[in-house]
């Protein structure tokens, strides 16, 4: 299960800093336009779990199975949720691609879990490489598709985007906002499954989509060197002062609400085009 995550740091290592070429020996990526399953149905072959205070393939209590076709997130066997959040992280990274997949949430987590990551999931994209995300680092350097399920009366909408440790470009602008809703209301958690899709075209722009329905674009996702998540500061050193972002990888989250994602299908689109954003700040919002 855990991936071969040397060859995979030398790929992103190359879409992080602008490059798209592939690490010596590691096979050529599929053919463009064509679906491809990351998940068999099977196992969790190709998947590797990071859940916070624990290293990197430890899947702590079973935190992430395989059942009825499904990858389920479970907490049946925690006493307590304890902050441990987590991420189920796909093997290989990429740049321009769709991504569909199918998901249902499962009713309530542990007691203690915070009152904002009821029914709360998603979808990380643009992420750091796993092996370099700390063991208390709660949530890796990414770009967010948030998955939210109706909670109570307060109204609550689908498909959001947030930034842990990032910033996206939004309507020509930079936005400094973590967490930027959509415009799709979410519907009750009643075990329903649910399509989403996000696309990220070869010129940079993301897409999501809810069942069909446009949830949000944005583009330029980027490194935030004043994040107050301080995790950011590493990479960008790394990567020479650059911040553009050109690919990373894809996970699913493990935020305290009990899940279900199945049908996970990919599709290369490429490469992202250079220049996809420049080191220039623009207007805060």
């Amino acid at each position: 299960m855990r991936a071969n995550w040397a060859s995979g740091f030398a790929a992103w290592a190359m879409l992080i800093t602008g490059g798209c070429a592939l690490s010596a020996g590691e096979a050529p990526s599929a053919p463009e336009n064509r679906w491809r399953p990351l998940f068999d149905g099977r196992t969790l072959e190709g998947w590797t779990p990071k859940i916070r205070g624990y290293e990197l393939g430890e899947n702590y209590r079973d935190t992430f199975t395989v059942r009825d076709g499904a990858i389920r997130v479970s907490y049946d066997s925690y006493q307590e949720f304890g902050s441990r959040f987590g991420h189920l992280f796909h093997e290989a990274p990429v740049s321009a691609f769709r991504l569909r997949l199918e998901y249902r949430f499962l009713g309530d987590g542990p007691a203690d879990t915070p009152g904002w990551a009821r029914y709360n999931s998603g979808v990380m994209t643009f992420s750091q490489d796993p092996a370099g995300i700390a063991r208390d680092q709660g949530f890796p350097v990414s770009v967010e598709a948030q998955l939210l399920a109706a909670d109570g009366s307060a109204p609550r909408t689908n498909g959001n985007v947030c930034t842990p440790g990032t910033d996206i470009v939004m309507d020509g602008r930079l936005t400094k906002q973590h967490c930027i809703n959509s415009s799709v209301s979410a519907r009750p958690a009643d075990g329903g499954w649910l399509r989403f899709e996000i696309e990220v075209s070869p010129s940079g722009l993301v897409t999501q989509r809810v069942d069909g329905e446009v949830s949000i674009v944005y583009s330029s996702p980027q490194l935030d060197p004043k994040a107050d998540m301080a995790d950011s500061l590493p990479l960008i050193r790394d990567a020479g002062g650059r911040l553009e972002m050109k690919g990373g990888y894809i996970s699913l989250q493990s935020e305290g609400a009990p899940i279900e994602f199945r049908n996970i299908e990919i599709m290369d689109l490429g490469a992202l085009k250079p220049p996809q954003v420049t080191n220039a700040r623009p207007t805060s919002e």
